[in-house]
């Protein structure tokens, strides 16, 4: 199986510029782009932070700009977004029993589990005790290989300001994974607006460049700082599942750069 993985397309009301660049246009060209150079994919998956300030016409965007997306769509809520409203204008969005965006799809020969670590009113990630038993009642009731798909990371990635708002009471999480550990292949996430990947606690993770604006790589500055901002190239993952292999190839869509021959 391929998808396509996006991150934080940061929609505004009205369809205006965001920070100097203009994430409905953005988005609109990775959608052109991945729709044309990656045809085979069999689902697009945005971890999060789909619009910037939760705006009603800023969903309404999405859903137009998604529209022509001819394979399924799965999205869950960043810090950004308003949980209410994703349902308003994506009805048929799954939600566990408590009402959190939370569900589970087969990928191939993997389960891919869909989490929501929005809390209204706060940039950070939350995580509470009735989302973790909804997490390990999936992953005590599955024998495939996981998938994880959230906004915020539950580790440190080193940019300190950004690791002030990622997933801060991280225990309930830890508690649902506990045992599970082995079984959690790659774990996909967002907020970070960087390619980073590692792993921590020997799972794999994965996170890429935002569709509209970057954060810079900065691992010395202080938390109260601020978060530096960057205009670098946006992009989307493709990734690549088998029973060996999960495959993840970053493209720079808006790269125009030619083509030329090497030499080997």
């Amino acid at each position: 199986m391929k998808f396509i993985h996006l991150t934080d397309t940061h929609l505004i009301e009205g369809g205006g510029n965001l920070y100097g660049s203009n994430p409905n246009q953005r988005l609109r060209q990775a959608v052109a782009h991945f729709m044309m150079h990656q045809p085979d994919a069999e689902a697009l998956v945005i971890t999060g932070d789909l619009t910037h300030y939760g705006e009603a016409d800023a969903y309404k965007q999405l859903r137009e700009i998604l529209s022509v997306v001819n394979k399924p769509v799965y999205l869950i809520p960043g810090n950004h977004d308003r949980r209410d409203v994703i349902k308003d204008y994506f009805p048929s969005i799954e939600c566990d029993e408590n009402g959190f965006i939370q569900y589970t799809k087969d990928f191939g020969d993997y389960l891919a589990i869909f989490l929501d670590t929005n809390e209204p009113g706060v940039s950070w990630g939350v995580f509470c005790e009735q989302r973790s038993t909804w997490l390990r009642k999936q992953l005590a009731d599955s024998t495939k290989p996981v998938l994880l798909f959230m906004h915020h990371p539950f580790f440190p990635i080193g940019i300190h300001s950004m690791d002030a708002i990622s997933l801060r009471e991280t225990a309930p999480f830890l508690d649902a994974i506990k045992g599970f550990e082995s079984r959690i292949q790659q774990v996909f996430f967002g907020h970070i607006h960087r390619p980073i990947t590692g792993s921590y606690r020997k799972m794999p993770f994965f996170t890429l460049k935002g569709t509209n604006h970057q954060v810079a790589l900065d691992l010395h500055a202080e938390a109260d700082a601020g978060i530096p901002g960057r205009l670098e190239a946006p992009q989307y993952a493709i990734v690549c599942l088998s029973q060996e292999q999960i495959l993840i190839h970053v493209e720079d869509y808006l790269d125009e750069s030619p083509r030329f021959s090497l030499k080997g």
